[in-house]
Parts: structure tokens; sequence; C-alpha cells
């Protein structure tokens, strides 16, 4: 007769016996790390300026070039962990961070290439998990602890992406990073950083660029009603205004979610966005 499923039978040697034992409780101890509930929050910093708790920023590609024509500035990624840094560590922000490719393969280059669109947009996917490495790398060097999220499964490189498990990355005071996009083609990282911030309940997106606001056609600063450099949305879609494609835009207009751009090249402009100032142009 064959044992109980669960139940250790009564002639199993002591030798197995002690094996199982260090299974069960190694397993026990496992489930209690992996359980949301268990974890302990790191407290927040009682004297904290911060304006906002929770943010998606918005990364592109060719930010990370800094001078280069292609790939990765070092200086320019150094740089960029460090304003990281400051919020997360002085001011206790849980930061997520959706980070493009176009420094190295962009989606829509795949026409001039003879490469079907999907393949481009995977091609791009998986550029944008090579900058996600590198990040991670960088913000670890300064002291901050990380989770490089993919919504393409990649179980050797990063975590698959999981929406509960990465807010509780966030409330254990680790920096999300999430590539691949959304994992889907024809979907650009505009839409991934709008649809991670959706879904991580974010407070307002920032889309860090190389200039210090949003700029019409004719790459002049566009007209805002006041001193705080803040548009409606309907005004950016009534001037064409190119702040993020339409997918992304739209989605962001339907959950309320405010966009600021501004030009992260400055150093210092992060932290005092989050502080509350008035950089960039803010569109809500």
């Amino acid at each position: 007769m064959r044992p109980t499923k669960g139940l250790i039978p009564f002639f199993m040697p002591i030798r197995q016996l002690r094996i199982v034992n260090i299974y069960n409780t190694y397993m026990s101890q496992n489930k209690q790390q992996s359980n949301p509930t268990s974890a302990p929050v790191p407290p927040k910093n009682p004297t904290s300026k911060a304006r906002y708790k929770r943010i998606m920023l918005k990364l592109s590609g060719e930010a990370l070039m800094g001078k280069q024509q292609f790939g990765i500035d070092p200086e320019r990624m150094m740089e960029y962990a460090n304003q990281i840094r400051e919020i997360v560590k002085e001011d206790g922000v849980e930061l997520c961070i959706v980070i493009g490719g176009g420094n190295i393969f962009r989606g829509i280059q795949s026409d001039s290439l003879n490469i079907d669109r999907a393949s481009g947009d995977y091609m791009g996917m998986l550029a944008t998990v090579m900058n996600g490495i590198a990040l991670q790398n960088a913000l670890e060097k300064t002291g901050l602890y990380t989770r490089l999220v993919s919504a393409v499964e990649m179980q050797k490189i990063c975590e698959n992406y999981i929406r509960r498990r990465a807010i509780r990355h966030l409330e254990k005071g680790r920096v999300v990073i999430f590539c691949a996009g959304t994992g889907h083609p024809y979907f650009t990282t505009d839409t991934a950083a709008a649809l991670r911030a959706v879904e991580m309940n974010t407070e307002v997106i920032l889309k860090a660029t190389r200039v210090d606001g949003i700029y019409n056609a004719d790459h002049a600063k566009t007209p805002t009603p006041n001193d705080t450099e803040t548009i409606s949305f309907s005004q950016a879609i009534s001037q064409n205004l190119n702040v993020m494609d339409m997918t992304a835009f739209t989605l962001c207009q339907e959950n309320k979610l405010p966009i600021i751009v501004f030009d992260m090249n400055t150093v210092g402009n992060l932290r005092r966005i989050v502080h509350g100032e008035s950089i960039g142009t803010l569109v809500s």
C-alpha cells in the first residue's frame, strides 16, 4: 500500500528523514521570504522634501549616448545614476524606470534594413534589455538596490514582469527597471512607460530628454499660459506637440497622469522636480 501523500513513511531511513526535514525547513523559510506581507518595509525619510513619493522616469536610449553617435557614454550613465541615487536614498522616492533602446537599435529603422516591422521591434526590445543591464550596474555601483524586470521572458538575465511583485520591490526601496517595452511589437517604450506608470500607481511620469521642455515643429518653446510652463492635454493635442506617441499620451490623459518633460542633462534638475520646483514643461 502506497503511503499517503505528505506523510513520512515509518520505514524511511534516518538519513533520508533528515534530508526531508532539511528540505521542509528550507521551503518554509523560502515561502516566508517570498510572501509580500512578511518582508519589512524600509522606513521613509521624515525630513524629505519630496513632493512625489512614487515616480516613473522615462529614459530614452539616445540620452545615454552623451556626445557619442552610438552606444552608451559611461560618464553620462554614471551622471544619471548619481542623480537617481539622490532622490531614492535621500528623499525616499519609490522609483521605477522605463528605458529605451534608440542608442542601439530602433524598430522603425527596420524598413531600411529590409526587416519587417515586428522583427525590428523585437530587436529594439533586446536593445532596451542591454541598456537596462548597463543602467542596473551603474545604479548598484552607487549603493542602490535594483531589479531588472522584462516584459519578455529572460530568466537568466532578469525577472519576468509580475505587477504585484514589481510593486512590492518599490515598497522595499528597490529601483525597478522595466525593459523590453510592453513585450509586443508596434508599441513604443513611451507606451510602455505610460502603461507601467498606471499599473504601478505612480503620481507622475518624468520624461527625461536633452531639451528643457516641449518644442513645436518650428523648434520654438511651446507657448504656455503662465510662468509655470504648464499646458493641458487638449492643448498638446491641438498643437500636435511631440510629447509622446498618441497611444501613450491617450493612456496618460485617460488616467489623469501628468507628464513632465525636462532636461536631465542639467545636473540637479531631477531632484528639483521631485521637490516641486517648476522645471521643464508640465502636461496635465
